[in-house]
């Protein structure tokens, strides 16, 4: 299969997102005049996700460092299911966050704020459903306004989709058409709305080779979006398909455990090496060339 694969955005200036992407509050970082004044704009989103911001203190240390459980293979798998943010792409925009920003002012009349919202690893409606019980909406209210919240946010995106700037992470393109040449079924497992999540991959380039796709929206928890994958590679590759997780946060290796599956940690998003390596995974990569040269 031959699709061209958009590797990286052509006129990137990381000094416009220097910030750090972590969720403890961190102020942004500017070392020009301009990155001051974006850094004030900007003010609401110093804890992005990687999906929503340019990743810039991504922690993809290259290729080299290889950590897997005794007795792991992890070419075994007969279906495979990728975590978008951080493990296949970084996004070097902010459109899905400017989405997120516009459905809130629009359906709950709010200005969305990120301090102290767990973001990374979370999924689009947990997000949502912490900023709300944080701002004091009552759950019966909020609720029944989801649907039209997830719509307007989803017919955002779409509608700037040309402005998606998605940058693949390590070697993801070679893995992903190594492991469809092999005959492996692959999916998508994302905390994304289904729509943003679907935009990001096609503006990524690799649309075409995932078979099936499990998002949240109906589902709040990871894992219960995980459970959704699973049970879609088996319905399909029949009641026995091995099936293995390729995730970038500490959340996938929690939710792959919880569903008793493998999983494969890349640290290709915020966390380091180290970092995920701590949370046994059963293997652990710098980044995914890694895995081209076991």
């Amino acid at each position: 299969m031959a699709l061209a694969v958009r590797r990286a955005a052509p006129a990137w200036n990381p000094n416009w997102w220097r910030r750090k992407l972590r969720d403890e509050k961190v102020a942004p970082r500017a070392s020009q005049s301009n990155d001051s004044a974006v850094a004030k704009k900007e003010s609401s989103s110093q804890r992005l996700k990687t999906g929503w911001a340019g990743a810039t203190n991504s922690r993809s240390q290259g290729p080299g460092r290889i950590f897997a459980q005794p007795g792991f293979d992890w070419k075994a798998a007969d279906a495979y299911l990728f975590d978008i943010d951080g493990t296949l792409l970084n996004s070097r925009d902010a459109v899905h966050y400017h989405a997120f920003h516009k459905a809130v002012a629009d359906v709950f009349g709010l200005d969305l704020k990120l301090d102290g919202i767990p973001v990374h690893g979370n999924t689009d409606v947990g997000i949502l459903r912490a900023y709300l019980e944080q701002a004091g909406v009552p759950e019966e209210d909020w609720r029944r306004q989801l649907p039209q919240a997830f719509d307007l946010m989803c017919a955002e995106v779409e509608r700037n989709a040309a402005k998606l700037q998605p940058e693949l992470c390590p070697a993801i393109p070679e893995l992903i058409r190594s492991l469809s040449s092999q005959g492996k079924l692959l999916g998508v497992a994302s905390g994304n709305l289904e729509r943003v999540g679907w935009a990001k991959v096609r503006a990524a380039g690799l649309r075409d080779y995932f078979s099936f796709g499990a998002f949240s929206g109906e589902r709040e928890k990871r894992d219960d979006v995980f459970a959704h994958g699973i049970a879609q590679a088996k319905a399909i590759r029949g009641a026995h398909a091995r099936v293995c997780v390729v995730g970038d946060t500490p959340a996938d290796i929690r939710s792959a455990q919880h569903n008793h599956i493998s999983v494969i940690a890349v640290a290709t998003g915020i966390y380091s090496f180290d970092e995920l390596q701590g949370h046994a995974p059963d293997m652990c990569v710098a980044c995914c060339e890694d895995l081209l040269v076991q």
